[in-house]
């Protein structure tokens, strides 16, 4: 898949606009940032990695996603200033601090316990 058609889901500019803030998410993190099923957040991240946008590295039960490490220095120069004003993108920054704060282990544990509770 190409990159524009990687990047033209909202999802996936945000989780892009996320890791060009953070050196590396999980995807516990992902799944947090974007409020969206895990199962569906593996697609966008399978996509952009498709696409060769997200690398991915596996540690114990998580999966780590980081921008690729030959990440178009231009499309993130243009993606940072396109997104620099954006209401979402700006409050995605305010959550991920937040959601960076906790250990993977205890929001895996969190979202665990609220899917239970919706059950």
């Amino acid at each position: 898949m190409n990159m524009t058609k990687a990047l033209a889901d909202e999802s996936r500019v945000r989780v892009v606009a996320a890791l060009s803030r953070h050196e590396e998410l999980c995807g516990c993190q992902v799944v947090e940032l974007l409020r969206l099923a895990t199962p569906t957040v593996s697609r966008h991240m399978a996509v952009l990695q498709s696409a060769g946008l997200v690398q991915s590295r596996k540690e114990g039960r998580w999966v780590y996603y980081a921008l690729a490490k030959d990440f178009p220095v231009h499309l993130r120069a243009w993606l940072d200033s396109a997104l620099a004003d954006a209401e979402e993108i700006q409050a995605d920054r305010l959550v991920l601090e937040e959601i960076v704060s906790c250990t993977v282990q205890d929001l895996c544990r969190d979202q665990k316990k609220r899917k239970e509770e919706a059950l």
